[in-house]
């Protein structure tokens, strides 16, 4: 399957792109209630979407594989719950590289999600992170240019 590309322009210097990647505290105001990232090869890269529970609904055990400072970040990937049996298995996690370009004070991220498998459930997964990558990076857009955290995925209270 084809690889997800996803482009975004944010009016806010590289740097801060940046860190609102690689810092968990910063990647906790936009992607997920709780992060948990560490900057470096093997280092995690785990989002916690429902923080009162680490194994539901989490990248736990994802890592970086790359980092070339303020250009590029790559990372495992393991989807939601509905495509665990698909997709979050040792040797089925998927991929997603992040780079960054500042041009006149814009930074220019482009994502791409790839190591999709073959199949109907991996089309329905593959369309299920188009909208939600495309939605993160808005997310993280509007939360750079207006200077506040908005949480793409809101945590789920005890009852829901």
């Amino acid at each position: 399957m084809e690889t997800i590309i996803i482009e975004v322009s944010i009016s806010a210097p590289l740097d801060l792109v940046w860190l609102a990647w690689v810092e968990s505290k910063r990647v906790a105001t936009w992607f997920a209630p709780e992060a948990n990232v560490e900057p470096r090869i093997g280092g995690a890269f785990e989002l916690f979407f429902d923080p009162s529970n680490h194994e539901h609904e989490s990248t736990r055990g994802c890592v970086f594989t790359s980092i070339d400072y303020k250009k590029k970040l790559v990372f495992t990937w393991k989807g939601p719950n509905q495509f665990e049996k698909l997709m979050n298995g040792p040797s089925s996690l998927t991929s997603v590289e992040v780079i960054f370009r500042e041009t006149n004070g814009t930074t220019h991220l482009k994502v791409n999600h790839r190591g999709w498998g073959d199949g109907e459930e991996w089309v329905m997964a593959q369309k299920w992170h188009l909208r939600a990558w495309e939605e993160v990076l808005e997310v993280l857009k509007s939360a750079l240019e207006s200077g506040e955290g908005i949480l793409w995925c809101l945590p789920k209270d005890n009852n829901g």
